[in-house]
C-alpha cells in the first residue's frame, strides 16, 4: 500500500523541501509547489487550485497535459515492449519515428542518433564533428574549436556548459571545459553602440566573419540556437542572421550545429525555427517538444556526409563510441509519433499562427507599464522584459527579483510562468485557446500594474 497516497499537502511539501534537491533552484528559499494532476493548458495543485501552464512546464508541453490519442500510443507501446537498447539492436516503433523525423526535419539530415535530454543531443554534435574532422577522407585534424555566442544556452552536461555563455550556471565549472571562442549575442533589443537596427545582421555577421578568415582552419564547428536564444532572455536574432551564419560557415568549411532544443516542433510558427530561413544545417539537435514533452527523449540528426565518416571496419576504430542506456526508447519514440499525427489531425501549425497573432495585438497593451522595456516575439515564444529606466534600458538590480516577484503575483491568478530573470516568459502549450490566451495577457498586464502601483514613491 502506498502510504503517500494519503499525505496531506503540508506532509508532502514537508517532504519535498527537505528530500527533493531540485534543478535551478535554491533550496533555501525554496517554497514548496507541488502539482498533482494536469488536464489540456491546466496544472493542478495537491490544493486543488488551477493554473494555466504558460510556459509549457518549461517549453516542452506541445498539446497539452492527459491528451487521450498520447495516452493511447504510450500504453499501446507498453503492451508490446518497454524498452530495447539501441545499442547493436532496434525496435519497430524507434525506427518509424526515426524515419518521421527525418522526412519532417530540414533537407540532407538523413540519419538519426537518439539520447534522454537536450545537453545530451548537444553533447553528442560536439562529439561528432571533432570526430568527423578527424576521419573522414581528407582528415582536417586541426578543427578543434567551436564558435558560440554569448549567453548561449545549451544545456549543463560539461561538453554543452562549454559552448555555453551564461556565467552564473557555468562560472564555477571553468576549470573543467574547455575553450570556446564567444562571438557577440545578436541582440535586437540592446544594438551595439553606433549600429542602428536595420545595420545590425551585417554587424554582427561581419564579426563572425573576421573569425572565422582568421581561424577557421582550427575550427571544427559553429553552435547556435536558431532565431531565438532561450536562456539569454529570448533574445531575437535579427532577420537574415542564421541565413548568414549557414553561408559563412559553408564558405569557411566550418560544420554548422543548429539547437532546436527549445525552439523546434512549432514553437516559433513554423516546424523547425531553420525553416524560416531556408537553413540545412549540418547536425540539428532535438528535444524538449519532440514527445509533446510527455517522456524524455532528444536526437542529434546528421548529414550523409557526416555519418559516412563513421563507416569503416570494427578494426579501425571509426565507430561512434557514445551511447545512453535509454536512447531510442520505444514508449518515447510512440508519444513522439503519435504528437507527429495530432500535428496534421489537429492542424496545431495552423492554431499556433493564429494565437500569435492575437499575442502580438495583446501583447502591445501591457507599452503602458513604465518597466516594460521590450516586448519580442517570435510565434508562441514571447518575451517581456522589464526595466528600471525604460529610455536608457537600464535593469533592475538584480537583487530586487522583480521577475520572480511579479511570477508569483501571476499564480494568485492562476497563471503559472517562470521568468529568465526579469524577462517574463510567455511560452505556452501550442493548443492554447484564444480565450485561455487573453487570460494569461490579463494576468500579466495585472500583476505588472500591481507592482508599479506597490513600488511607486
Amino acid at each position: 500500500m502506498n502510504d503517500f497516497a494519503n499525505l496531506s499537502p503540508d506532509e508532502l511539501n514537508k517532504i519535498d523541501k527537505s528530500r527533493v534537491w531540485h534543478a535551478f533552484t535554491q533550496m533555501s528559499e525554496y517554497q514548496p509547489f507541488i502539482i498533482e494532476r494536469a488536464d489540456g493548458v491546466y496544472l493542478y495543485d495537491v490544493d486543488g487550485k488551477q493554473y494555466i501552464d504558460a510556459v509549457s512546464s518549461v517549453w516542452c508541453n506541445v498539446h497539452g497535459h492527459c491528451h487521450p490519442y498520447l495516452n493511447e500510443a504510450i500504453y499501446a507501446q507498453l503492451q508490446k515492449v518497454a524498452h530495447v537498447t539501441s545499442l547493436g539492436m532496434s525496435n519497430p516503433t524507434t525506427i518509424e519515428f526515426a524515419n518521421q523525423l527525418v522526412n519532417i526535419t530540414p533537407d540532407g539530415l538523413n540519419h538519426v542518433f537518439f539520447s534522454g535530454d537536450g545537453a545530451s543531443a548537444v553533447e553528442v554534435a560536439l562529439k561528432m564533428a571533432f570526430q568527423y574532422w578527424h576521419q573522414r577522407e581528407n582528415p582536417r585534424p586541426l578543427k578543434t574549436k567551436y564558435i558560440a555566442l554569448e549567453l548561449a544556452y545549451h544545456g549543463d552536461t560539461l561538453g554543452s556548459v562549454s559552448v555555453g555563455g551564461v556565467k552564473r550556471f557555468h562560472e564555477m565549472f571553468e576549470p573543467l571545459l574547455f575553450d570556446c571562442i564567444r562571438i557577440d549575442l545578436p541582440d535586437t533589443y540592446r544594438l551595439p553602440e553606433g549600429i542602428a537596427a536595420d545595420e545590425c545582421c551585417n554587424h554582427y555577421l561581419e564579426q563572425v566573419e573576421a573569425v572565422l578568415k582568421s581561424d577557421h582552419e582550427e575550427i571544427a564547428a559553429l553552435v547556435v540556437e536558431p532565431i531565438v536564444q532561450g536562456a539569454a532572455g529570448l533574445v531575437m536574432q535579427p532577420a537574415g542572421y542564421l541565413a548568414g551564419l549557414r553561408k559563412l560557415t559553408r564558405q569557411y568549411d566550418v560544420l554548422l550545429i543548429c539547437d532546436e532544443v527549445a525552439v523546434g516542433f512549432g514553437r516559433t510558427g513554423t516546424m523547425f525555427a531553420c525553416e524560416q530561413e531556408d537553413v540545412q544545417p549540418d547536425l540539428l539537435c532535438l528535444a524538449k517538444g519532440i514527445t509533446a514533452g510527455y517522456l524524455a527523449m532528444s536526437a542529434t540528426l546528421a548529414t550523409t556526409q557526416i555519418w559516412n565518416a563513421f563507416l569503416a571496419p570494427s578494426h579501425q576504430a571509426k565507430t561512434f563510441f557514445h551511447g545512453h542506456t535509454y536512447a531510442g526508447n520505444p514508449v518515447a519514440a510512440a508519444a513522439g509519433i503519435a504528437s507527429l499525427d495530432l500535428f496534421k489531425t489537429e492542424a496545431t501549425l495552423d492554431n499556433v499562427n493564429r494565437r500569435a497573432k492575437q499575442l502580438t495585438e495583446r501583447l502591445e497593451t501591457l507599452s503602458k507599464h513604465e518597466i516594460v522595456g521590450d516586448i519580442r516575439q517570435r510565434g508562441l515564444i514571447a518575451g517581456i522584459e522589464l526595466v528600471a529606466d525604460r529610455e536608457s534600458k537600464q535593469p533592475f538590480d538584480a537583487q530586487l527579483s522583480v521577475g520572480p516577484k511579479i511570477c508569483k503575483q501571476l499564480l494568485r491568478y492562476g497563471v503559472w510562468i517562470r521568468p529568465l530573470r526579469d524577462v517574463l516568459v510567455i511560452m505556452p502549450p501550442l493548443c492554447i485557446s484564444e480565450e485561455q490566451l487573453n487570460e494569461v495577457v490579463d494576468a500579466i498586464d495585472n500583476a505588472i500594474g500591481e507592482f508599479c502601483q506597490n513600488c511607486a514613491p
